[in-house]
């Protein structure tokens, strides 16, 4: 890893939303950029970030399930933790935040916000000096019939934001909080309110995965496999040993191998 480089390198423009918008905008927000988390904002004060991750737990909340999408707000999803950093600052103080934040927020000498940098921003420029499976995660799966609620259950308890799904042996699919977040926005714009708890249990994880996967065999080259998961702008690809499972190159586990 080089140390010349600093944050204003890397950088890119920050993606702003506001407090008070409904979560349907922030996600549109968020496919539409392709990025994740977006930084939100109040009275022209960042007052922490929404996530895929957080959308997709209140779309899914029954306590909301009398509301339309576009009744719930982006502070209902707020996440107040986040960090900054400002643009002179060198590698060694980022990628330590990096390793905590999905997204650290950038500011100038007068604390006035002008960029973000994530986990992409970064892997542009430096690459781990690793080999492939030392950076591979344990990778959970999910069986391709098993209930998106039972799905976005385990998501949210044991902290898993995407599995590879499964059906006998075979590995078919992914699927991630956004594929979440957007099916469970769909649904309920389109199910009226007193049929949503008992349909919304008839949606199963082949009805929503990414399909078919992208996927690496454990030679492949790790510079090679960032190459791909940038030009194809995924988060994931999993890792295959003789046609089975052996693990999950993310892009946290990329940014922990700096």
């Amino acid at each position: 890893m080089t140390n010349t480089l600093t944050v204003k390198d890397l950088m890119s423009k920050p993606i702003t939303v506001a407090k008070s918008v409904p979560i349907t905008e922030a996600l549109d927000k968020m496919l539409d950029e392709e990025i994740d988390p977006l930084i939100v904002v109040h009275n022209n004060e960042i007052v922490g970030t929404v996530s895929r991750f957080h959308l997709a737990e209140k779309l899914g909340t029954k306590k909301n399930s009398d509301l339309s999408p576009n009744a719930i707000h982006v502070a209902n999803a707020l996440n107040e933790d986040f960090t900054i950093i400002y643009a002179d600052e060198d590698l060694d103080i980022l990628i330590p935040l990096l390793q905590q934040y999905k997204l650290v927020v950038v500011y100038d000498a007068e604390n006035k916000l002008i960029g973000q940098v994530t986990s992409g921003d970064v892997l542009k420029h430096v690459r781990p000096d690793s080999d492939l499976l030392s950076v591979a995660l344990n990778a959970y799966s999910i069986d391709a019939d098993e209930r998106v609620v039972h799905l976005r259950r385990r998501m949210i308890d044991e902290n898993i934001p995407r599995f590879v799904v499964t059906e006998g042996d075979e590995v078919v699919g992914v699927v991630s909080e956004t594929d979440v977040a957007v099916s469970l926005r769909k649904f309920r714009e389109s199910v009226g309110d007193r049929h949503q708890e008992h349909q919304v249990r008839n949606i199963l994880v082949r009805d929503i995965m990414s399909s078919p996967i992208i996927s690496v065999e454990d030679d492949a080259s790790l510079p090679d496999v960032i190459d791909l998961m940038l030009q194809k702008k995924i988060s994931c690809v999993p890792v295959m040993i003789k046609g089975r499972l052996a693990g999950m190159i993310t892009r946290m586990s990329l940014i922990q191998a700096l």
